[in-house]
């Protein structure tokens, strides 16, 4: 019972040290270039799905209307567009630096056009941490939050006003 006891003991330390030492002996690699350790990727959208949950399927108050897309627009242009791109532009040296790389979100890539809008708000409003994506839930309205939602939303199809201002660098 004692050496099973034991065998117990050293399975479950042995790998917590073996992680110790490879963290402490600067293994893991924190810099902005350093490859993602294993399972890091699968483990950090599977967290990231679990926290919003049934947010995500949450419909916007507002509607896609030419208003609120233009306001869209504009709080993108002011909030996001540092780190997710400008329409018809490169990515920003921010942008360029950054680990995780955000994701470009207006054409020609594919944005998040194809997450429900109550995903985006959720992740507008609370950040996701180690990422570099802040939370704006204290410093924009919810309406704010929403509009940029629809913009990302329909980024595909805006009209032209919206357009207009997301051209401007």
């Amino acid at each position: 019972m004692k050496k099973i006891l034991f065998g117990v003991v050293v399975g479950i330390c042995l790998p917590l040290l073996a992680g110790y030492l490879f963290v402490v002996s600067g293994g893991m690699p924190v810099a902005t270039k350093g490859p993602p350790l294993p399972l890091e990727k699968f483990l950090a959208h599977k967290a990231l799905a679990a926290a919003i949950g049934t947010e995500a399927s949450k419909p916007s108050p507002l509607p896609a209307d030419e208003p609120n897309l233009l306001a869209g627009a504009h709080v993108y242009q002011a909030q996001c567009a540092v780190c997710h791109g400008h329409l018809g532009q490169t990515e920003s040296a921010i942008a360029a630096g950054m680990f995780p790389h955000p994701p470009q979100l207006l054409p020609p890539k594919k944005g998040v056009t194809d997450d429900d809008v109550g995903e985006t708000y959720w992740k507008v409003k609370n950040g996701i941490r180690l990422t570099g994506m802040p939370g704006y839930g204290s410093c924009l309205s919810d309406n704010e939050m929403w509009q940029v939602s629809l913009l990302l939303l329909h980024a595909d199809k805006l009209p032209d006003s919206a357009v207009a201002v997301l051209r401007k660098p």
